[in-house]
């Protein structure tokens, strides 16, 4: 007879990996090293496992998970929260490592998440120096913060030293931003593309090459949903509730936040698309997250096509 299918779940922190086997119950720990990881892998090969789901865990997760796609096993980083809201439904609400990777192990066996390509290498380290930049930036903005409420003149100089220095380490990480976007002839052309729409400037571009690399691969509702800008409803028998957004990635939806904003003055295309929603009555931030959706959708369908920015070809393409 033919032995079931297998499913693995791994728990990832910063020192070590729980695992845990479904159906077959198997569970134990390695550690989060080159070492560790190697073990792991050429385990996992003689398991011969259908699916191997991961928690997206701040960038820890990345070494094993491109290791285990490099073997040719079929890894899906799946997001926390929606890992977090299976485990409450199915009653699992204390939280360990090894309970952790047997809820991850269920969860690929349940849902059967859809397998995505990991970004290459030199994705990845486009996305550490985005990771980097959100960083300074928000530590900036608590110094900022820090330095209306300080009343030592010490203390002042010191924050505003430390204001500078952190500027200084934004236009070094700018500048290899730049360099790592100029240095590849495909990110070259990608942003050329993206940064020929009204409203969408390099750190904006960049975000999406560094955090989105399915742009251009995906439908418009599958990018919309991955991204987080689909509208979700929330009914339950006759009440009907509003549509909400949540979920996806946030870093990308802040960054199209912004460009959306910018577009809804100066894109003809996403200006009158915004004025026609709020004529119709739409709140503001209603307005602006279809009008995100909307820029999205022109997004994907220019690098799918390898097209720059059209006035009336971008008003048809959503």
């Amino acid at each position: 007879m033919t032995a079931p299918a297998c499913f693995v779940g791994i728990d990832v922190a910063k020192a070590t990996l729980d695992v845990a086997v479904r159906p077959a119950g198997e569970a134990w720990s390695a550690r989060n090293d080159d070492a560790g990881i190697a073990a792991l892998v050429q385990r996992l090969r003689s398991l011969a496992p259908a699916l191997i789901v991961l928690e997206a865990t701040g960038g820890f997760e990345t070494a094993v998970a491109a290791a285990l796609a490099a073997t040719g096993l079929t890894v899906v980083v799946a997001n926390p929260r929606q890992v977090r809201d299976f485990a409450k439904a199915t009653g699992q609400l204390a939280k360990t490592d090894a309970l952790d990777a047997a809820v991850l192990a269920l969860f690929a066996e349940r849902v059967r998440p859809e397998p995505r390509p990991l970004p290459d290498e030199a994705a990845r380290g486009l996305d550490a120096l985005l990771t980097r930049r959100r960083q300074l930036l928000e530590m900036r903005t608590a110094e900022q913060n820090r330095l209306g409420f300080a009343a030592a003149a010490a203390v002042r100089r010191d924050i505003t030293q430390h204001i500078h220095w952190l500027e200084r380490r934004l236009r070094d990480v700018d500048s290899d931003l730049e360099q790592a976007v100029r240095s590849s002839p495909v990110w070259r052309l990608k942003e050329d593309l993206l940064c020929s729409v009204p409203g969408v400037g390099p750190v904006v571009s960049r975000t999406l090459l560094g955090e989105l690399p399915e742009l251009g691969t995906l439908t418009r509702q599958q990018i919309a949903a991955l991204v987080g800008v689909a509208p979700r409803a929330r009914d339950s028998g006759t009440l009907r509730g509003k549509r909400m957004v949540w979920g996806g990635r946030a870093p990308v939806r802040a960054a199209l936040y912004m460009s959306a904003l910018v577009a809804s003055r100066r894109n003809p295309v996403i200006r009158a698309f915004y004025v026609r929603l709020r004529a119709a009555g739409k709140p503001a931030k209603v307005a602006l997250v279809a009008c995100m959706r909307k820029l999205l959708t022109i997004l994907n369908a220019m690098l799918r096509t390898g097209s720059r920015w059209h006035t009336l070809d971008a008003g048809a393409t959503a």
